[in-house]
């Protein structure tokens, strides 16, 4: 006999989230990019490409596949949205010297992800300037479909804005559990976007920094977790001291 079966969510469920702002319609990846359909552009943030080479040069021997392992991940996430322009908003190089250190292998994986599409590099606290070589248009900040696009989150509570810069992460502890994820932050009129890059950490929502930008007003948060995108229910966030 027929008998009825809960539902049953499998992993790509929550692979992907709908996101608005200023009624903007928008898609939140898993990755941690972020999905335009009207303009088919793809948006990420905070890339840091060669910062493992950075480190190294300081003395901090960190492994030298960062670049490699963030733009392959830049590049599946291309390609399953089908994207026809790429904004990246800023810090896309981890210093001035970067663009130098890429490797010839990696600078062949970048020229195949633009191929074919359009490529905004926006300028940022480590990378003021864009090594032409890199190929792209290098803006400080640009408008598109009312909104504006940049690096560093404009001080104040504005609106019509989408940025990066503060790496936000989401902090939760359950059931004796703590989980510590890169995440999404918005209130419906601007979002930050977590940092993409291999190498790059993570700042809470909960920092004095971004009260700044959501006061008391409300926010909500997407956690990129192993296999999805999860909302979060901000009572549920805790800071990074304790639990």
């Amino acid at each position: 006999m027929l008998q009825h079966k809960p539902d049953r969510f499998g992993l790509n469920d929550f692979s992907r989230q709908p996101i608005e702002v200023c009624g903007a319609r928008f898609v939140a990846d898993r990755s941690g990019a972020l999905y335009w359909p009207a303009e088919r552009a793809l948006i990420v943030a905070d890339l840091h490409l060669e910062k493992g080479s950075a480190g190294a040069e300081r003395g901090r021997m960190l492994p030298p596949y960062d670049t490699r392992a963030t733009l392959l991940k830049l590049a599946d996430a291309v390609d399953r949205f089908q994207a026809e322009a790429v904004i990246a908003l800023g810090d896309s190089l981890h210093d001035s010297g970067a663009g130098r250190r890429i490797a010839a292998e990696d600078r062949d994986i970048l020229a195949m992800i633009q191929d074919e599409r359009e490529w905004i590099w926006l300028t940022g606290n480590h990378d003021p300037a864009i090594d032409t070589s890199l190929g792209g248009v290098a803006l400080a900040q640009m408008q598109l479909g009312g909104l504006t696009f940049r690096h560093m989150p404009a001080e104040g509570r504005i609106t019509h804005e989408i940025a990066g810069h503060l790496h936000p992460a989401a902090r939760l502890s359950m059931h004796g559990h703590t989980l510590r994820r890169r995440c999404f932050i918005g209130n419906g009129r601007r979002l930050v976007l977590p940092a993409f890059g291999a190498f790059t950490g993570g700042l809470n929502v909960l920092d004095d920094a971004f009260f700044p930008l959501f006061g008391n007003d409300g926010f909500s948060v997407w956690m990129l977790g192993e296999e999805g995108l999860y909302p979060v229910a901000t009572r549920q966030l805790c800071p990074d001291r304790g639990d």
